[in-house]
């Protein structure tokens, strides 16, 4: 499984990206056919202090499953995102199986 992080309007930090990797490739336990995890983080202007969105978009065989979060830190959002991938891929993979 390939994660792909992209971060616009700013530099992201080593840190942020080892912790995305290592968030993210727990979900490959769920269901081994993911081509690929593409994380976008942005940097909302806004005055608010949740202005930090964590976008993530899993690529499976014949679908792709998108889930947005905004937090205050990027750590949060693909914690939570993380969270709500799984809860997905699993309902994904018990759909197949139905089949």
């Amino acid at each position: 499984m390939k994660v792909n992080i992209q971060a616009i309007n700013f530099n992201v930090d080593r840190k942020l990206v080892d912790f995305a990797n290592e968030r993210l490739s727990k979900i490959e336990k769920y269901y081994d056919k993911i081509v690929s995890v593409d994380v976008f983080f942005k940097l909302e202007n806004t005055n608010e202090k949740e202005n930090k969105i964590t976008e993530i978009k899993v690529l499976v065989p014949g679908d792709e499953m998108i889930v947005k979060k905004t937090c205050k830190t990027f750590e949060e959002g693909v914690d939570a995102g993380a969270d709500a991938l799984e809860r997905l891929v699993v309902k994904h993979k018990e759909k197949i199986k139905a089949h």
